[in-house]
């Protein structure tokens, strides 16, 4: 692969309206100022499937703003649902007024993509509405594999264009090590919500109560419990590794944001790491240079 270019081509077939033109670019522009990761790695993918990675992309950030976006847990069950009928062709009005929801409908059609994993994130992210930690280690595998790896899955059936894209369990695996160490990072922010995604089972190991987190109390218990989340996502990042090599190489590109699992991971071993409070940051260039080499490398 190459070095990455500045700016998505929006000039392929499936770009061919104004109105589509436009809607790609959304999407483009809501990727790079929201989950910038993703943008950068986006950007070593071939040109002309930047623009329906980057509709899956902004539709995956979009339902996981709903929370943010809505009064109360029903106002954001209803814009959910609008969502969910808006895949199966239920929704009122014209979907296509929403640029995300037509590129999305486009990058659908036009990759021959199924519509339940969507459907699924959906559901998956039901949960972010509500303030109940999340019960078990399993449920949080399960919520992380519904998101992230299902957003890896479908990358990489856009990138194979038609063919087998392999790596079925790789993008299962690799996306519960992308979406534990993401969820660690937003721990702060999290807990400033009043949500709690540290599973229950974990806390009560390690003496750790909703409160401790959600009042920013922490302690040396919440400090063992996110110690071991981190075990958790590297065992995962292992056996993605493992089983890196089912993954068609046209597919590899949709991997490239677990290249940035390992040093976020390190970041948090630091001396002096606080859950609740130390931002886990890489400076723009290192996540860069990392993307790139995992993308000349092909991972």
């Amino acid at each position: 692969m190459t070095r990455p270019e500045t700016r998505t081509e929006t000039s392929s077939p499936e770009a061919g309206s104004a109105g589509l033109a436009f809607a790609f670019r959304h999407c483009e522009e809501l990727v790079r100022e929201g989950d910038p990761d993703r943008y950068f790695a986006t950007l070593f993918a071939p040109a002309a499937f930047r623009p329906h990675l980057y509709a899956l992309s902004a539709f995956s950030l979009t339902v996981a703003r709903v929370r943010g976006a809505a009064s109360n847990p029903m106002a954001g069950e209803i814009r959910l649902q609008w969502w969910r009928d808006a895949l199966q062709g239920e929704a009122r009005g014209d979907v296509r007024a929403n640029p995300v929801a037509a590129a999305l409908e486009n990058a659908i059609v036009g990759r021959r993509l199924g519509r339940q994993p969507f459907v699924d994130l959906i559901d998956a992210r039901v949960f972010d509405l509500y303030d109940d930690p999340m019960p078990r280690v399993n449920d949080l595998e399960g919520y992380c594999g519904e998101t992230a790896s299902a957003l890896i899955r479908l990358s990489g059936l856009v990138l194979a264009d038609g063919a087998e894209p392999g790596g079925a369990a790789a993008a299962g695996h690799a996306g519960v090590a992308y979406g534990i160490t993401g969820l660690l990072r937003a721990l702060p922010w999290h807990a400033r919500q009043g949500q709690v995604y540290l599973p229950g089972d974990l806390l009560r190991q390690n003496g750790v109560t909703r409160e401790d987190i959600v009042s920013g109390r922490g302690g040396p218990g919440l400090v063992r419990a996110c110690a071991e989340l981190r075990a958790l996502a590297r065992r995962h990042l292992e056996a993605y590794e493992a089983a890196r090599a089912t993954i068609a190489p046209a597919a590899r590109p949709a991997f490239l944001p677990v290249a940035l699992v390992e040093p976020y991971l390190a970041v948090m071993e630091r001396p002096g790491y606080d859950p609740l409070n130390s931002l886990i940051e890489i400076p723009r260039w290192r996540r860069l240079w990392r993307l790139w080499r995992a993308a000349r490398k092909g991972l």
